[in-house]
């Protein structure tokens, strides 16, 4: 296990009227092995690669543990588990013994959910506060959700005789690693079909820990299989013959790939890529209120959700008093160790993605906008990005219509709501918005004419395992959570 940095960012935020002694989250209580295999057929078994790579922590860049990488071979294993505990175990065990599993999963990740929270923060970057309060508690929720619907199929969709449809393959990145994993695994379990789940390479640990919590659930063997590698194994997935249903969560580019690669066969898809999402605030909603909700909607998750509010629109008479605002706000942001329960953003996943979001930062000020970060003195050690506004941008900035993935928004003004509709449409993304106002109505009227799977009004960032998720255009097709989630992994 390797160290985490103690460094508080509270004391190097020289523009903190106070300054936070330290508060790290405890990591003795976790167990992480050395060495990880894949997760086939209920057991760890040792990849016929022969290969493993390392996972490493970003806010050290220290080596955390190895993990298999899985071949063609490997994937073609953990399909034929997949079907053959589909034939002769899970299709036709009873729908409520199904669901009494799926209800132990949920159990069981309540009852290690400190360890899996600080193993997301460790291996992940994201801060501990976000881990523990949001990912982890929601991940489990998607569980215990979807155990209710499991011999409840019949009542879901009146009037038909929803079926499994097999083996589904399921490809998740590395921004919400666990919750990723059980929007993915419950819905598909209680639709009767059988798993093989493939994590991002740079954040695999929780998804396998989920595999140590499936197999101490007692879940047959085969019914979930977790395998590591890195793109190709993800195409071995997509292209093998004898998988049913492929669930894609990542780049819109990975997405089209994975599009012609399924044309002409049998298989279902859902695609779930990304997004430039936009805030929309407009004169009359209460600014600090809006402020809480723009700083949340893009630097508290550092920018790594599709969803993130990485577009703000801002009515031209706030403008002034919400930027000010803001500026103040992002001041007090304490960028530091994701293990220290006062850090608000923690680091950025891998030394990859950080150069992406560097690139995207000097690309806008090259294209003449105007740049604002806010004043903390980053960790020596690690990947971290300050929170990074840019002023006076327009439609045609990269920055403006790229996914950057990072702690980067980009501000634009309207005056007129016909204006803001135009600008907020003209992406190729239609992922998620937000609207802020203090009329009902207004808000009725934006959430009709925008063109975003899901529109937050006077919030952001929030999620149900009740409630669907999904895009428009090149964000993807297919929801995820709610009864809608049940619906792709059913025939």
């Amino acid at each position: 296990m390797s160290k985490e940095n103690t460094n508080t960012p509270a004391a190097s935020n020289s523009s903190s009227t106070w300054a936070y002694a330290p508060a790290p989250e405890d990591t003795k209580h976790i167990r992480l092995q050395k060495q990880y295999g894949l997760f086939i057929n209920g057991a760890f078994v040792k990849p016929n690669s022969k290969k493993y790579f390392a996972t490493s922590s970003p806010s050290t860049e220290e080596k955390i543990a190895e993990v298999a990488e899985a071949n063609e071979k490997d994937v073609d294993a953990a399909v034929k588990a997949a079907r053959n505990a589909y034939n002769k175990t899970w299709k036709k065990m009873p729908a409520k013994e199904r669901a009494k599993y799926i209800f132990r999963i949920a159990r069981l990740m309540q009852e290690r959910a400190r360890e899996l929270a600080v193993i997301e923060s460790i291996d992940g970057g994201k801060p501990i506060r976000e881990s523990r309060d949001i990912d982890v508690p929601l991940a489990a929720n998607h569980f215990f959700y979807y155990a209710g619907w499991a011999d409840k199929l019949q009542y879901a969709f009146p009037g038909k005789n929803p079926q499994p449809l097999g083996v589904a393959a399921q490809i998740i990145p590395w921004n919400f690693p666990l919750l990723m994993a059980a929007w993915k695994i419950a819905p598909a379990l209680a639709a009767g079909n059988t798993v093989v789940l493939k994590p991002a390479e740079t954040s695999p640990l929780t998804a396998l820990k989920l595999a140590e919590i499936i197999q101490d659930s007692g879940l047959p063997p085969g019914v979930v299989n977790i395998i590591t590698g890195f793109g190709k194994t993800g195409a071995a997935m997509v292209q093998h013959p004898d998988v049913n249903k492929i669930a894609f969560t990542g780049s819109t580019d990975v997405g089209k790939i994975i599009q012609k690669t399924i044309a002409g066969s049998n298989k279902k898809i859902t695609l779930e890529l990304g997004g430039k999402a936009a805030n929309i605030v407009f004169e009359d909603v209460p600014i600090d209120q809006a402020v809480e909700g723009i700083v949340n909607g893009i630097f508290f998750n550092q920018g790594h959700v599709c969803c993130a509010g990485s577009r703000l629109f801002v009515q031209e008479g706030i403008a002034d008093e919400l930027i000010r605002k803001l500026k103040d706000r992002m001041n007090t942001l304490i960028v530091g160790n994701p293990l220290d329960k006062n850090t608000d953003i923690g680091a950025i996943n891998s030394k990859e993605q950080l150069d992406k979001i560097s690139s995207y930062i000097k690309i806008g000020v090259n294209e003449g906008a105007e740049i604002f970060q806010s004043a903390c003195v980053l960790p020596k050690k690690g990947y971290f990005c300050k929170p990074t506004l840019f002023l006076h941008t327009s439609q045609s900035h990269r920055i403006v219509q790229e996914e950057i993935f990072g702690p980067v928004l980009a501000v634009q003004t309207f005056r007129t709501i016909e204006e803001v509709i135009e600008k907020a449409n003209n992406i190729p993304y239609g992922l998620s918005a937000g609207v802020w106002t203090d009329k009902g109505s207004k808000i009725f009227n934006m959430t009709s004419k925008l063109r975003a799977g899901v529109v937050w009004a006077n919030t952001y960032n929030k999620f149900d395992p009740s409630s669907p998720f999904g895009g428009y255009k090149e964000s993807g097709f297919g929801r995820e959570g709610g009864l809608h989630g049940l619906m792709p992994y059913l025939q």
